[in-house]
């Protein structure tokens, strides 16, 4: 990896401008690789050097990933003016990094989302060549059925003319929940499907993007870093 200017490692995770970190130098309060660091224009390697303020190492990867459990309520966006987003639930010094949210989850569906601010991943995993799947839970009206599984199998047309590649859909228990599996990401999809065959949905969760599951002990409106192992599955 090219090696980067300390302040600009220092000041990229967002807890730092640059000049803030010139004046960390100047103080003697930033340690590299165990000295303390002479110039704040001096360069690292962010994959090895170990960085250190006020004795505390910092995290300067290239990139932050997020795993949020959305709540309902939010907005998936990256600001609005008049109603909360998901960033909102974030740090302040990662909201300055430009995290944003990789897809959308309507603001009344829960479950996974991934924040990021590693744009060649997110494309990667939005692109519709790629075909990532992702799974949702569904509590509808009424009760799924064979006649329904068969229908998004065969890749049903919505009300619009668009046609939907084809889905599954795994009724559970008594059929009215099921868990619906996507490889593309038309708006409002699930909803529009379901509403299609006759069984409005009154609750949506996603529960994985890819090989990528929600950590069923967040819970909704908390977050945690993605695991070093989880990051490379989602590379691959």
């Amino acid at each position: 990896m090219s090696l980067e200017r300390l302040d600009k490692l220092l000041s990229s995770t967002g807890r730092w401008s640059r000049r803030e970190v010139k004046d960390l130098v100047r103080q003697g309060r930033v340690l590299a690789d165990g000295l303390p660091a002479a110039r704040p224009e001096d360069k690292y390697d962010p994959a090895t050097a170990v960085i250190q303020v006020d004795g505390q190492r910092v995290d300067c990867a290239p990139y932050a990933y997020v795993m949020m459990d959305k709540p309902a309520g939010l907005l998936s966006a990256t600001e609005d003016r008049s109603q909360p987003t998901v960033l909102d639930l974030l740090p302040p010094e990662l909201r300055r990094r430009g995290l944003f949210p990789v897809g959308r989850l309507d603001k009344d569906t829960t479950g996974l989302l991934l924040l990021t601010d590693d744009g060649p991943l997110a494309h990667a995993l939005l692109s519709p060549k790629k075909h990532v799947d992702k799974v949702y839970w569904a509590r509808v009206e009424g009760r799924v059925d064979r006649e329904d599984t068969d229908a998004l199998a065969a890749g049903m047309a919505l009300g619009d003319g668009q046609r939907c590649l084809p889905a599954g859909l795994e009724p559970l228990g008594d059929g009215s929940e099921c868990l619906v599996t996507l490889r593309e990401g038309k708006y409002h999809q699930v909803k529009r499907m379901l509403a299609a065959r006759g069984k409005p949905v009154l609750a949506l969760r996603r529960l994985s993007m890819g090989p990528l599951s929600l950590d069923l002990s967040l819970g909704p409106g908390n977050w945690r870093f993605l695991t070093a192992i989880e990051v490379d599955t989602l590379k691959k």
